[in-house]
């Protein structure tokens, strides 16, 4: 399972940091993890085409996660590049089909993609639900944001990783992490200025610890946090590797 980071940022743009955006390689199956603004152009630089993505997970509707959703779905109606027949499988809460259709009652059938080859799963706000596909196995559980947010769980090939999307402390994202190899986890702001609704180091690093993970990302930064050190107060709580995502990093599983 292979790891590239797309987008290590929020919804503050900066030259250095992208938007949320996660891609997964694992097996034959290529997932991409939210969906931010800049994240398709983000996909061309590290040499994948729209064609390829297989499964798009969205963690929640704020705009610097879902944004280019819209640019997506208006590319793939471009028959000289699209050429995907297989569905792709759109992953998110409970209540997306209703987001969808408001967003094509501003954008209308230039958001349609070609017919059967988009497939939206709804997946539970309240409880760990799971999909599986041959050789792959997709576990949600809600996390502490929005009212439809979801942290994910990937596991194939032996391996598994978990991203939480934006979340403060949440117990059922420490249950969905249990063991994994990875955790990318959100880390918005330094110690010395908490939001609700977000994870600082020490708080993503009491998850980890509590979920017995390997390693440790964090990432989803706003400007704050690439002016302290993060990596101090997270070492109290978890004594793992603790990685500080940047766009365009690679990561072995």
């Amino acid at each position: 399972m292979k790891l590239t980071i797309l987008g290590s940022g929020t919804g503050w743009p900066r030259r250095e940091r992208n938007a949320a955006g996660y891609l997964v390689e694992a097996g034959r199956y290529c997932l991409l993890l939210d969906f931010g603004p800049g994240t398709l152009r983000r996909l061309v630089e590290v040499g994948k085409d729209i064609n390829e993505l297989d499964i798009i997970f969205i963690s929640h509707w704020h705009p610097d996660h879902v944004a280019d959703v819209v640019p997506y779905l208006f590319a793939t109606r471009y028959r000289l590049g699209f050429v995907r027949e297989k569905p792709v499988r759109l992953i998110s809460a409970m209540g997306f089909r209703d987001f969808y259709r408001a967003l094509k009652g501003a954008f209308g059938h230039w958001i349609e993609p070609p017919e059967g080859v988009l497939e939206i799963i709804e997946r539970p706000r309240e409880d760990t639900a799971r999909l599986e596909f041959p050789n792959l196995g997709i576990l949600t559980a809600p996390a502490k944001h929005n009212p439809e947010s979801l942290a994910v769980r990937i596991e194939a090939e032996g391996k598994s990783l978990v991203y939480t999307g934006d979340t403060e402390y949440a117990p059922k994202v420490v249950e969905l992490a249990s063991g994994a190899d990875l955790m990318i986890c959100e880390c918005a702001t330094p110690e010395e200025v908490p939001v609700a609704g977000h994870s600082t180091p020490s708080v993503a690093a009491r998850m980890a610890a509590e979920a017995k993970v390997k390693r440790l990302l964090l990432s989803h930064f706003y400007p704050p946090c690439d002016e302290v050190d993060l990596i101090t107060p997270a070492q109290k709580y978890f004594s793992g590797e603790i990685l500080l995502a940047s766009d365009l990093m690679c990561i072995t599983i």
